[in-house]
């Protein structure tokens, strides 16, 4: 596979919980060799159990808008971005704070893959919201168009999301040649 990809990009999945973001994204950094930037709340959540406050939530922006705007040489493949951690306030504290509204139209990111909760719940200790996981996929796909940012959908089995997946990444990889 040829990993010469010219121009620069970031991709990011997003979407609701246990949709099959860090699969897909550990998946597709791989293939394309390409610089994974995990999900910085899990890292910071389990120490605390899972239990944190609405403060929190803006300590994680922070590392998370740091991760995603390092200085890179390489595609950038990012598991969970501002967008995750703007629903997610939203939801839980029908607020959010300013850091994550000032720039979550702003990540460049040159395209979103919005991961669709259409595979089975699986527990995890840190997971919040198995009962309206298809509600919150709506929520994403309003709020992506809302801030006029490109996206796919992402469905299926596991090779269908792979497909759909690179698909896009090779069109993407085209397009920034």
């Amino acid at each position: 596979m040829d990993t010469n990809h010219g121009k620069i990009f970031s991709v990011a999945f997003t979407g609701p919980e246990c949709s099959g973001k860090s699969f897909l994204a550990q998946k597709i950094s791989e293939r394309y060799h390409a610089d994974y930037i995990p999900e910085y709340a899990r890292e910071f959540l389990e120490p605390k159990n899972g239990i944190y406050q609405f403060e929190d939530i803006e300590k994680i922006a922070k590392v998370q808008w740091k991760w995603i705007n390092k200085k890179s040489k390489n595609i950038k493949i990012i598991d969970t971005e501002l967008l995750v951690l703007e629903i997610w306030s939203k939801v839980k504290f029908n607020r959010c704070c300013s850091l994550i509204l000032d720039h979550v139209q702003n990540q460049s990111i040159s395209h979103f893959f919005l991961c669709k909760p259409d595979i089975p719940w699986e527990f995890d200790h840190l997971r919040e919201n198995p009962y309206d996981r298809l509600e919150l996929f709506e929520l994403y796909q309003k709020k992506l168009e809302n801030y006029s940012l490109p996206y796919t959908i992402v469905e299926g089995t596991k090779e269908q999301r792979l497909n759909t997946c690179i698909d896009e990444m090779e069109s993407l990889i085209r397009f920034n040649n």
